[in-house]
């Protein structure tokens, strides 16, 4: 599981790392029983604070994306299909974490919107199920 923390980002650490672990979990990339790295070790990994680990593995755990007991750690929990609202929120997300890049790189908005249908078109252009 490779995680990507942006501490120049107005996105706080903890949500950052919500909405990459949900998106893992959603694209099946961490299939449901995955048990994710303890808190005190991931924060040690990416280099914050135990809390803020431990607030992301809580919000995930609210959403019903990760499921915690003390024996057997956080696991990723059967992935619910998501509702269209639900989907155009994620696929926002993904969308700001595109475009905060791309300004990053200082790419124009018409590089962006071509690295983008590149993308579709390598995926086949049609929905993952």
């Amino acid at each position: 599981m490779e995680l990507v923390i942006d501490l120049d980002s107005p996105v706080p650490v903890y949500e950052q790392l919500r909405s990459q672990i949900a998106e893992l979990v959603e694209s099946g990339r961490l299939p449901a029983g995955y048990a994710l790295p303890s808190v005190r070790r991931l924060a040690a990994d990416l280099g914050v604070a135990p809390g803020t680990i431990a607030r992301a593995y809580r919000e995930l755990q609210s959403g019903g994306v990760v499921a915690g007991s003390r024996s057997r750690g956080t696991r990723v929990s059967a992935v619910p299909q998501l509702g269209a609202a639900a989907r155009r929120v994620r696929l926002a997300e993904a969308a700001d974490r595109v475009v905060g890049a791309a300004r990053r790189l200082n790419a124009a908005d018409d590089e962006v919107i071509e690295a983008v249908a590149t993308a579709l078109s390598r995926s086949g252009g049609e929905p993952a199920q």
